[in-house]
């Protein structure tokens, strides 16, 4: 099996931070020549400085932000769409502004990079595409209400797997990881309220939540050759969370 990289340009959308970083970092490790994209981008330099990567700006949100960004890689070879937003609200107190952020973010994001990084790779004769998702594309969270996050993420696994079918004949591999719980922004907030993280942990049957670090294996491992026979999977990485 082969894991290395070498030779290989990824673009790790959302790789500012948690999640997204510990992707790239990884990437960087294996051999391969890594951008990051997101938003701020003080803080994207800081980050491809400080893991050996380069920053290009690109909003998820904005359809020429993103193709101006992928159209400004030399080559294409991994992608990995991470950026993401939450929402933990009630349906009946959610407002049409928030709805459209989480959506808009969430799954239209990852709508408008796979189609430019799908045109890059069409052009180029394949690739592989890692979306992530998570866990609550397949359960209800709780205590916590988030139906609107949930719902934005089960329609990121889906389409991927819908890709995965479309890209196939042209060498483009499409998957999707769904971490579960992670010590990331995203959760912070969460994290902060200690009967949520302690429900969070009691419901884990390794009984903690995850570091990001532990999250980025699985794209290493979709990124190569090593899974070159595996399209429209979705792993998940939950701690055993499902299980009960």
């Amino acid at each position: 099996m082969n894991f290395s990289l070498d030779g290989r340009t990824a673009l790790v959308v959302g790789g500012t931070t948690g999640i997204g970083r510990a992707i790239a970092t990884g990437f960087v490790e294996q051999g391969a020549k890594v951008y990051i994209a997101g938003r701020t981008r003080d803080a994207g330099r800081a980050t491809a400085a400080e893991i050996g990567a380069e920053y290009v700006p690109m909003d998820v949100t904005d359809s020429d932000s993103v193709d101006a960004a992928v159209a400004s890689l030399d080559r294409l070879d991994i992608a990995v769409n991470g950026a993401g937003t939450g929402l933990n609200k009630p349906t009946v107190e959610t407002t049409d502004d928030e709805f459209a952020r989480v959506v808009d973010t969430n799954f239209a994001g990852v709508f408008r990079c796979c189609r430019a990084e799908g045109r890059a790779m069409l052009a180029a004769g394949g690739g592989s595409i890692v979306n992530i998702g998570s866990m609550s594309a397949h359960i209800v969270n709780h205590p916590q209400r988030q139906a609107i996050y949930n719902a934005s993420k089960a329609a990121v696994v889906h389409y991927t797997r819908s890709l995965a079918v479309e890209w196939a004949p042209a060498g483009i591999r499409v998957n999707s990881i769904s971490p579960g719980y992670t010590e990331t922004a995203l959760t912070a907030v969460s994290r902060a309220i200690p009967e949520r993280l302690a429900s969070w942990e009691a419901g884990t049957p390794l009984g903690r939540i995850a570091k990001p670090s532990e999250i980025a294996g699985a794209a290493v491992y979709l990124a190569s050759d090593a899974s070159s026979y595996v399209t429209g999977t979705d792993i998940v990485i939950d701690g055993g969370y499902r299980l009960w």
